[in-house]
């Protein structure tokens, strides 16, 4: 690789680098918690534990929760019913004083399917998960703050990259894991680095890229109410607002029917970000690894609980339905959670690792960087050619073929420089030449340039 192309992706690497790291450790460090959220909440207190009933117990029908719901919060409306994953006698209920309020304005709780009985969830309206959440998802910042984040996420992809172009030229001069520990500290910390970032390389590829999906999940939400939603409620356009709502007694069956072998992911009540004003949207997912993080949308109408449509699942849904899981972890069990924790940490000390390099280079003197550039980035093959051509010699053109020789010897300079002689512009002659440090290659390289500066003269 030329001295030139290496300068140019080491400046991209250096600076997409520095501009994401602050953001990368905070996601990296509230990302830890998020990974292990279930445990953290159990340890705190905060997990709703539903009480000891016979396995038979039957669960009130969704009419009941909903007039269970509106018990406990008297004035507001029941925004969504979700069913937790861990307990199917668990339903997560949100409510808001509108169908349309934001999620982070609205209460989280769960009923107790067979009682409806509710429990708070401290964990989802406020306390030390809900601030590593926010700060892990928008810093308190709404959507100015997810996008500002996804941009910290797409210089993260391009740091990872450019890191794994500077890394080949590397790898071809110390054997793979090499920590050369009898050099100075910089260099210890340079292989670290390098050898963690090769490690992590495909698991913080995949967090990045999952991570900025995540983060434009909001724009994705809102082009598919524009696209398939708008679509499918297009003849509702013009229908006056409800007035009341037909129970919701019977959503599931009907979900069912309409959805053979799914299951029920979670209900948006009309007026809610994932329905219209005139439907219940019933989000069904397949009975399977993968299918259960998919979803599929059943519109019932509101008034008449006739279905209105089953809808496809745009690309751009599947693809964040998809990422939000890689993301985080949080698929495969315990293992899986302190494989992904490790991996964490590791990037951590990459991005430590990679500060501390760069504030070293900055408290060099800039002599020293130069020289230190020289010597690992200008191979004396494009350093004599650079002084021949500007010498105009016709001669140049029967050395290159040796200089070519030369350099797939491996041979480097760290300096090659004329002794007083300025005879001509370059000012090098053969008994001029001072090679002080052939790094690589047999004597051969030395008498090969040697010879070949005599050749141009």
């Amino acid at each position: 690789m030329k001295s030139k192309t290496i300068r140019r992706w080491s400046f991209v690497h250096t600076w997409t680098s520095l501009i994401c790291t602050v953001f990368l450790l905070m996601l990296a460090i509230t990302g830890l918690p998020l990974i292990f959220h279930h445990e953290i909440e159990h340890l705190l207190g905060d997990a709703p534990e539903l009480r000891e009933m016979p396995a038979d117990t039957p669960q009130l029908d969704l009419a009941q929760l909903v007039e269970k719901a509106n018990a406990h919060r008297p004035g507001e409306v029941v925004q969504y019913f979700g069913w937790d994953e861990d307990d199917p006698n668990g339903v997560i209920t949100i409510m808001a004083p509108t169908p349309g309020t934001e999620p982070n304005s609205s209460h989280t709780f769960m009923l107790d399917a067979r009682t409806g009985e509710a429990l708070e969830m401290p964990s989802a309206n406020g306390g030390f998960m809900m601030v590593m959440l926010r700060l892990h998802v928008d810093m308190f910042a709404g959507l100015p703050g997810k996008l500002l984040l996804a941009f910290m996420g797409l210089l993260f992809v391009i740091a990872i990259v450019s890191g794994v172009v500077l890394y080949l030229p590397f790898m071809r001069r110390l054997k793979f894991a090499t920590v050369r520990q009898d050099k100075s500290t910089r260099l210890r910390w340079l292989d670290l680095h390098n050898l963690i970032g090769v490690v992590t390389l495909v698991w913080a590829l995949t967090v990045g890229v999952t991570g900025v999906i995540a983060a434009c999940a909001d724009l994705i939400i809102a082009a598919w109410r524009n696209d398939s939603l708008s679509a499918m409620v297009e003849p509702y356009r013009d229908a006056p607002p409800l007035t009341q709502l037909a129970p919701a007694t019977r959503l599931l069956d009907i979900a069912k029917e309409v959805a053979p072998g799914m299951e029920p992911s979670f209900i948006a009540f009309p007026g809610t970000l994932f329905s219209s004003e005139h439907h219940y949207s019933v989000f069904m997912k397949g009975d399977t690894h993968l299918t259960s993080h998919l979803l599929t949308p059943v519109l019932i109408d509101a008034s008449t609980l006739d279905v209105t449509a089953v809808a496809e699942r745009p690309w751009y849904m599947d693809m964040m339905s998809l990422s939000l899981p890689l993301h985080f972890g949080d698929y495969g069990g315990r293992p899986m959670q302190i494989f992904w924790a490790t991996l964490d940490v590791l990037t951590i000390i990459v991005l430590g690792s990679g500060v501390y390099l760069w504030v070293c280079d900055a408290k060099r003197p800039s002599a020293q960087r130069s020289q230190r550039r020289w010597s690992r980035e200008a191979p004396a093959v494009e350093f004599l050619e650079s002084v021949w051509y500007s010498r105009g010699d016709r001669r140049a053109e029967r050395g290159r073929f040796v200089f070519s020789i030369a350099g797939r010897r491996g041979l480097g300079c760290r300096e090659l420089g004329g002794t007083g002689n300025t005879d001509g512009a370059g000012g090098l002659g053969a008994n001029q030449t001072q090679i002080n440090s052939a790094r690589r290659g047999p004597n051969v390289g030395a008498s090969l340039l040697a010879m070949a500066v005599n050749q141009s003269h």
